[in-house]
Order: C-alpha cells, then structure tokens, then sequence
C-alpha cells in the first residue's frame, strides 16, 4: 500500500505532481528578481544624486517605471512562493495551514497593491 500501488494512488498517498510547478515559478521569479536588482541598482548608481527631486523625474519615465513595477510583482510573488512552502512545512493544522496561507495571500497583495499604487503615483507626477 504505497506510491506504486494503484490502490495507493487511488487513496493519494502518491505524488501529487504539484510541486514541479510551484518549484519552476520560483526558480523563474529568482531569475527575474536577479536581471531586475541588476538593472535598480545600476540606474540608482547612475543617477547624479539621490534626492527626491531626481529620484521622481527618473521613475516618472516610462521605461522605468514599469521596471519597478514589475520588480514589485515578481518580488511579491517570490517571496509568496517561498512562504507558502514555508507554512505547508511547519504549520500541520489543516484549519491554522488555511488561515495562515490566507493571511499570507492577504498581506501579500496589500503590499504588492500599496507599492503598485506608490510607483503609478510617481509616474503620474503626483505626491
């Protein structure tokens, strides 16, 4: 009565086969979060100083501006990806498991929505 049975699938005590994709997402939002540190950080470095006033006329470009959003994003979603594995871990409560992954969820698109909101504001030209 184990994974190779076919009793045994029939019970789900096999794989799930779940765990290559959310391991390719976030290997992907790694490689992602790496090319878009690269970028933020070469442009702060590039710019000829850091007060607010170049720091918005910069972000206020289109170009980076949707870096930075999609720097967001993938930040985000990474570090959901890598939380959740964390909570399947050590959080063995079927009821605590769902509300933790739901807080998580939760505060994971409030952040990700707060800093989206902040990004689009100063490319607006808006503080």
């Amino acid at each position: 009565m184990g994974n190779g049975t076919s009793i045994g699938r029939v019970r789900g005590l096999g794989s799930a086969h779940g765990g290559a994709h959310h391991w390719l997402l976030q290997r992907f939002t790694a490689i992602g979060n790496l090319v878009l540190m690269i970028w933020f950080i070469t442009s702060v470095l590039l710019l000829p100083d850091l007060n607010y006033a170049t720091a918005s006329e910069w972000i206020s470009a289109p170009v980076p501006a949707t870096a930075m959003a999609l720097l967001v994003i993938s930040t985000f979603w990474h570090a959901r990806l890598g939380l959740q594995v964390l909570i399947e871990d050590y959080v063995h409560d079927h009821g605590s498991k769902f509300a933790v992954i739901a807080l998580l969820n939760l505060a994971i698109f409030a952040g990700a929505a707060f800093a989206l909101f902040c990004i689009v504001r100063l490319a607006l030209g808006g503080a």
